[in-house]
């Protein structure tokens, strides 16, 4: 029989939200791969855990390379536990690939719940979150995170971010730049640590406060894109659009039909433009 791969969430802050089930597996595993082994011996000291399976080193430099041997181990029976520094595997942490390795050989792939840096950021922000999306680390090159920015920028989803605190002031003013001055924004710092911190404002006042340097671990959660009204268009940019979709192979009345869902008006207004247009050219085509 194969054996069962284990993805474990670990503190974000503090130790004592250690799952218990947590305890049993860093107790049971044969194999625990760890993001950094230094952080895990800190960690097992911490809840009085002394680990029996042998313990590897599993993070973005040898993920790639270390991915196959845990596979195998699955594959021979073991139950290996997968932990990062903080929070859960996969989540802009490493255990993506081997989570797709052992899916692909059919092996059992479990998870022991844990804190979240992003579910707890989210609550707290005061922001909605009956729906969001989760966007990671943005690009560190200006142009490549402004383009990153621009492709969200329209997202009615609320917006969580992970960053590094020398970068969040560069990063807020950008987000204040492409989103808007005005969108409300939260800076969640040091989450369930001594010096837990939350920032909320429009985004061009954080970035102000951000200048003067922060520190620790940050998530950033922003509002989703405002609902758009109606776009005031007048009858002759209604023709235009019609004319242009007619060109591209549309029919007129699906034409018709689509500029009044671009636009978020009745299609009678559309229709009666085109039709206005019509008598002006006398010939019977949209000018």
């Amino acid at each position: 029989m194969t054996g069962t791969l284990v993805l474990a969430g670990t503190p974000i802050g503090d130790v004592a939200d250690a799952p218990p089930r947590l305890v049993a597996e860093l107790t049971g595993a044969d194999v625990i791969a760890a993001e950094d082994t230094r952080r895990l011996r800190w960690l097992t000291q911490a809840l009085g855990v002394t680990p029996t399976g042998r313990v590897v080193s599993y993070f973005e430099g040898n993920e790639a390379a270390r991915t196959p041997e845990l596979v195998e181990e699955l594959a021979g029976g073991a139950r290996v536990l997968l932990v990062t520094d903080a929070g859960m595997p996969s989540v802009s942490d490493p255990g993506y690939r081997l989570v797709a390795a052992a899916v692909e050989r059919e092996i059992r792939v479990t998870a022991v719940p844990g804190p979240s840096a992003v579910l707890t950021a989210l609550a707290l922000s005061g922001l909605p979150v009956d729906r969001f999306c989760f966007e990671g680390f943005l690009p560190r090159k200006a142009g490549e995170r402004r383009s990153r920015l621009q492709e969200v920028a329209e997202e009615r989803r609320t917006l969580v971010y992970f960053e590094a605190p020398h970068r969040l002031d560069d990063t807020l003013a950008a987000m204040a730049e492409v989103f808007g001055a005005e969108r409300r924004a939260a800076v969640c710092r040091e989450l369930t640590k001594t010096y837990e911190e939350v920032r909320r404002g429009p985004l061009a006042e954080l970035a102000v406060w951000a200048a003067d340097g922060v520190r620790g671990e940050i998530t950033v959660v922003v509002e989703g894109a405002p609902e758009r009204g109606p776009e005031e268009l007048d009858a002759a940019e209604l023709v235009r659009r019609v004319r242009v979709r007619e060109e591209a192979g549309e029919r007129r009345k699906e034409a018709i039909a689509a500029v009044a869902v671009e636009a978020g008006i009745p299609k009678r207004v559309v229709f009666d433009a085109v039709v206005a247009a019509k008598r002006v050219d006398g010939g019977g085509r949209v000018l």
